[in-house]
């Protein structure tokens, strides 16, 4: 078949093919170009994308108000990736967006009577790490997309996740307390001092405000007295609640603020003594601790909300001997270890004599400025660092310790999802430890 130009080709009978709006607006298939729908639509188009556009010139920029910061513009070498990250980008960026975000929330839970937060959730991936969740356990909804925040009575706010790593455990309880004790054995076959402390969730430490009922509590509260019947008596961890609840007396008020999933530094203080005590028994008879201040700290559970809450926490001195105050409160993640010694070379008594590697998460950071009054040389890395290390950078780390504690929060562990109970991890950090005993 001869390619003709298109002049040569045969017409069709009737109407040439015509644009539909330049039909006459009698035919029954005249279409405006622009009806008033289109031309309205085009007018909200324009003021979504030109009002930020005008925000921005006059200094209005958009901040980071939930409990992350805001996604960074997409690479062109991203590929697609490019195109399916724009959208993020561009929600993120949006000049007063932290208003309407309040706004809606305030809308939602005034009017319509929704718990806060309602339109986000947290839900498990449901893998495994090495083993069998097994069946959903009782109390359990399948599919259900638990919330990143959990209201509580009287204005308390609680962690989603606390729930939803209960109800659907990626390890049984027999496996945590296994990958826990092969832990243990692999510190300790290097010569090494082991010690295990889990601070417990705002969700086992304060229940009386959580609401009377709610999807999963079943399943979560017989968790939870299942692993902390177990756990401690099992695998030798610090078991912090007793002290706690002394500390909570003594103070007259919560360890936990009702707007935030963390303890505050009186929860520190009591970890530090625990710690001092199991690795010193005596060490800490002479230690002279004092509230001396009061230090804002945000609180991520509101943040989560879009709201921008202040904790105000008692902050404490602490000497190991009644001397000076040796208390450092440096601001750190962890993420890049943080190195801790006595600045002017001193061992005053009944300070942590040993070297120390406390491998951690975020509530280390209100026991960190009364670590470094009490050890003589402490590092302190996060669990994700350590989890994700080569074996050169775990040797770089733990190689001159000579003792290495774990701080694992009750979440990260009683549904097994610390990646520091995977085999793979724990084999590797056995083999770096006994090639350098102590």
């Amino acid at each position: 078949m001869s390619f003709r130009p298109p002049s040569q080709l045969p017409t069709e009978p009737g109407l040439p093919r015509t644009p539909e709006s330049f039909l006459p607006k009698e035919h029954n298939l005249y279409r405006p170009r622009h009806s008033k729908r289109q031309r309205t639509a085009l007018a909200c188009a324009a003021v979504f994308f030109v009002t930020p556009l005008l925000l921005s010139v006059v200094g209005v920029r958009a901040t980071a108000f939930e409990n992350r910061p805001l996604r960074e513009l997409p690479s062109l070498g991203d590929g697609w990736g490019f195109f399916t990250g724009m959208s993020g980008w561009a929600t993120d960026h949006l000049p007063l967006r932290q208003a309407g975000v309040q706004a809606a929330d305030a809308v939602s839970t005034g009017v319509f009577g929704d718990p806060p937060g309602s339109g986000q959730g947290t839900s498990h991936d449901g893998g495994t790490v090495g083993v069998d969740q097994g069946k959903p356990a009782n109390g359990d909804v399948p599919g259900y997309v638990y919330p990143t925040v959990l209201p509580g009575k009287d204005g308390w706010l609680y962690l989603g996740e606390d729930v939803n790593a209960r109800c659907r455990p990626v390890m049984d309880t027999d496996h945590v307390v296994a990958a826990l004790r092969k832990l243990r054995a692999a510190v300790e076959r290097s010569g090494r001092k082991f010690e295990l402390v889990i601070p417990p969730d705002k969700y086992s430490e304060e229940p009386a405000y959580l609401p009377d009922n709610y999807v999963g509590k079943p399943c979560a509260q017989e968790r939870t007295a299942e692993f902390w019947n177990r756990v401690p008596r099992e695998t030798g961890a610090i078991d912090l609640r007793p002290a706690l609840d002394d500390a909570e007396k003594r103070v007259g008020h919560p360890l936990y603020d009702r707007n935030d999933t963390h303890w505050s530094f009186d929860g520190g203080l009591v970890m530090t003594y625990a710690l001092g005590a199991a690795i010193a028994p005596g060490s800490t008879v002479g230690w002279q601790a004092a509230p001396n201040g009061v230090r804002p700290w945000p609180a991520d559970l509101a943040r989560v909300l879009g709201r921008n809450e202040q904790r105000q926490l008692t902050t404490y001195s602490l000497s190991t001997d009644g001397g000076a105050d040796r208390t450092r409160y440096i601001a750190s993640d962890f993420k890049s270890p943080l190195q801790l010694s006595q600045p002017d070379g001193a061992k005053p008594a009944g300070s942590i004599a040993p070297n120390m590697a406390v491998v951690a998460d975020s509530f280390t950071q209100f026991a960190s400025p009364f670590l470094a009054a009490t050890c003589q040389d402490v590092t302190i890395v996060h669990a994700e660092t350590v989890a994700q290390s080569t074996a050169q950078e775990m040797t770089s780390l733990f190689a001159d310790r000579d003792i290495v504690t774990f701080e694992l929060v009750e979440r990260s562990v009683i549904g097994g999802s610390s990646a520091l109970l995977r085999d793979q991890t724990i084999d590797l950090l056995g083999q770096v430890l006994a090639q350098h005993p102590r």
